[in-house]
């Protein structure tokens, strides 16, 4: 993990706003919902640090927040207007833009990707060319965008056959590698992987593709909203508060990480949630977050685009993006706390 024995720049940045933000207390809180991309868990603590610490009521918000799951699709939600900000991939942001949805992305708190491949070693998976032939657990939804573009990079058709892969549509768990049906299954770094360690399979009897590593990563967990929004200033201004107090719920929880897991905990009405498991997400989260204060990366997105255009004879997306991203948002949080 990061040395943060200092406040991250985007807490300092955050507890500006939050002093520039305190006239709005006379007002009304301007309401915001957001929209998870998952289940309440430690892949969102930020959001919920800075809601039970006050951060988004010092910023004159009242934010509700709304978790996801396998069968709420953030840009569906945000399209109906079910959301004012979703929390969504890259990927899937952009396919749907592709289709028409004009969801913009206003910040991404997380740096790095932590989307990977987990096979057992048992298999004789060493290297990406040991998969021709293999059997591959891959989420769907969305999530599989990565994945498919990866595979087309490889050369590998997805339809089977000795000379490509077998695709299984996963679940959201770990079942096929645990009962070996399938030889790999998609992970993240702060999830399922750890699942498979808890179900008794040792890490060095795995092997594991990270996407970063392969050059093939795509953005994860933006902030996005509708392009409409943009144009008007009072909306700009009340997402940049946003951002900033999200952001400071970040750096909160880079701090106290066991502290923003109990948070998480807290708020997880299904109860599916264990302490052990939440503390690793939120440990493991920080590391993707790595003291961000929010602003997007633009080569970062670009390199997006190029895996997602990269799929071969049917890419993810067919043409590059215009107006996909912007640092209208960003900047005008700066603006309202300069450093």
């Amino acid at each position: 993990m990061p040395n943060l024995s200092m406040m991250t720049s985007a807490a300092a940045l955050a507890l500006g706003l939050s002093a520039v933000a305190m006239p709005a207390f006379a007002q009304d809180a301007t309401p915001l919902t957001l929209q998870l991309k998952w289940v309440t868990q430690g892949q969102f603590a930020g959001y919920y640090v800075a809601q039970e610490k006050g951060f988004y009521e010092e910023a004159g918000l009242d934010v509700t927040i709304k978790p996801g799951g396998p069968d709420i699709a953030p840009e569906q939600v945000i399209a109906g207007g079910g959301a004012d900000i979703i929390v969504d991939w890259m990927p899937a942001a952009l396919a749907a833009r592709e289709k028409g949805l004009d969801i913009v992305n206003i910040a991404q708190p997380f740096k790095k990707s932590g989307m990977e491949l987990t096979c057992r070693k048992d298999t004789g998976i060493e290297t990406p060319e040991d998969f021709k032939g293999k059997t591959l657990g891959v989420w769907f939804s969305g999530n599989e965008y990565p994945f498919l573009s990866w595979m087309s990079k490889l050369g590998l058709s997805t339809e089977g056959g000795p000379d490509g892969v077998t695709v299984i549509k996963q679940g959201f768990n770990v079942d096929p590698l645990i009962q070996e049906q399938a030889d790999c299954i998609s992970t993240m770094t702060y999830n399922e992987y750890w699942q498979v360690i808890d179900a008794g399979i040792p890490e060095s009897e795995l092997t594991v593709f990270k996407y970063e590593d392969q050059g093939v990563a795509t953005l994860e967990d933006g902030l996005y909203v509708m392009g409409e929004d943009l144009s008007d200033p009072k909306m700009v201004e009340a997402y940049a508060k946003f951002v900033a107090a999200s952001m400071k719920g970040w750096a909160y929880a880079a701090e106290n990480p066991d502290e923003a897991a109990t948070i998480v905990l807290d708020n997880d009405m299904t109860g599916a949630q264990t302490e052990q498991h939440q503390k690793r997400m939120v440990s493991e989260i920080n590391k993707l977050v790595d003291g961000s204060d929010g602003t997007l990366d633009t080569s970062a997105a670009e390199n997006t685009v190029a895996v997602l255009m990269g799929g071969g004879s049917d890419p993810v997306i067919t043409k590059q993006p215009e107006g996909a991203w912007v640092s209208t948002v960003t900047d005008k949080m700066k603006e309202l706390s300069p450093q």
